[in-house]
């Protein structure tokens, strides 16, 4: 592959704002949130894959775009990058997105690209490979939060090989991440059948038998309200800097899921973390080891019950919780603890567990697929991209 290396921006459109970071300061704060609106881009819709993960938007108005926010919009095709927060995130908007237009945070960056120039497809590819994640991070500029700024993106250099080649390889790549999407596809169906379950028996009372039971005090009978420290004890993660960290296969569970490996772990599977600040409202289930980082909160103590019912029950209430308090900035668990949740007898609990372990078999198979065509894919891009493989 005959290729020559080109600043980013010299691969932007040829229009106003191709190449922008998020707004400054005031211009966009968590007071401008709305439930509906235009959607904002934030670090936890890149961390889906190839494609922007459209969902748990926040929204702002029509208005507060006109007013301060017409340089810091994005849509269809633009590849969005984290510029504060987890580096090296990276997401294409797919041409068939939900919305037309989107406006990114004051943490990500966006670049329209130039079709004559550059193939956005194989732009996403380059800069998820571990050696433009492993440059991204070099070029850190913070002691504090990870940091890169607009100036480091429009320099950084990007191997432009001719656009047919630019094409192939965002072609080959592409068919693993196709397969891996299809997989997920299929795993959030799963997932999604066992979440309503859990709604159904333990939200509606409509559990196997609720007609033979009465209902005492807005209770089915034999149920109860409990603190949710008296059935588990939450737990905040630690840290572990990049610098420290090893290569192994110990996942490692953020506030917005597995980001890392490590060659140590710090809890035992199987195990339920949800964030401690950054995306809250998300919770986990892993059933390997892991090591839970600061920005989130793990299960330490469960107290008898199975993982998997509490991984439902703090789903659940968890959304409750970021939807009654969209701008919540953090999540404390002694709070969580004092907190008073529906507790049914440990017979229904265990039956649900019956209930939707099939489930749980089938995702470990899709997961473990996906983690084979993740590796075989990782394993081929640097080689595509330094033409040790012709295309």
């Amino acid at each position: 592959m005959n290729s020559s290396v080109a600043r980013l921006a010299t691969l932007a459109a040829s229009k106003p704002y191709a190449l922008v970071g998020g707004p400054f300061g005031s211009k966009l704060t968590s007071a401008d949130y709305l439930e509906e609106g235009v959607p904002v881009i934030r670090g936890s819709n890149l961390s889906g894959g190839r494609y922007l993960d459209e969902t748990n938007f926040v929204y702002v108005s029509e208005q507060k775009v006109l007013e301060d926010l017409s340089g810091n919009l994005a849509g269809r095709g633009d590849v969005v990058f984290t510029q504060r927060g987890t580096l090296g995130q990276v997401a294409i908007i797919p041409d068939d997105s939900q919305f037309d237009t989107y406006v990114i945070s004051q943490s990500q960056m966006k670049l329209s690209v130039d079709p004559q120039k550059a193939n956005a497809r194989f732009i996403y590819y380059y800069f998820s490979s571990r050696d433009a994640i492993r440059k991204i991070i070099n070029r850190n500029s913070s002691s504090g939060v990870p940091h890169i700024n607009l100036t480091t993106l429009r320099n950084f250099p990007v191997p432009v090989p001719a656009l047919r080649e630019q094409q192939r390889i965002a072609d080959i790549l592409s068919a693993y991440d196709d397969l891996i999407e299809n997989n997920r596809r299929r795993m959030a169906l799963l997932k999604e059948a066992a979440r309503m379950l859990y709604r159904e028996w333990f939200v509606h009372f409509r559990f196997p038998g609720h007609e033979h039971f009465k209902i005492v005090g807005g209770l089915p009978d034999r149920w109860e309200r409990r603190k949710l420290g008296n059935i588990l004890t939450l737990k905040r993660g630690y840290d572990l800097p990049e610098a420290k960290r090893v290569s192994g296969e110990i996942p490692i569970l953020s506030s917005s899921g597995v980001t890392g490996f490590h060659n140590q772990h710090k809890a035992p599977g199987p195990g339920v973390v949800t964030g401690r600040y950054g995306t809250l409202g998300e919770v986990y289930f892993i059933e390997e080891d892991y090591w839970p980082l600061n920005t989130a909160l793990y299960v330490r103590d469960f107290k008898g019950s199975h993982p998997l019912f509490i991984f439902h029950l703090l789903t659940v209430l968890l959304k409750g919780i970021i939807a009654q308090k969209a701008a919540v900035p953090g999540v404390d668990r002694n709070v969580l603890h004092t907190m008073t949740v529906i507790w049914p007898p440990s017979s229904l609990r265990n039956s649900f567990v019956e209930s939707v372990s099939d489930y749980q078999d089938q995702l470990r198979v899709l997961g473990a697929m996906n983690q084979k065509l993740a590796h075989a894919r990782d394993l081929l891009l640097p080689r595509l991209m330094s033409g040790e493989i012709a295309v």
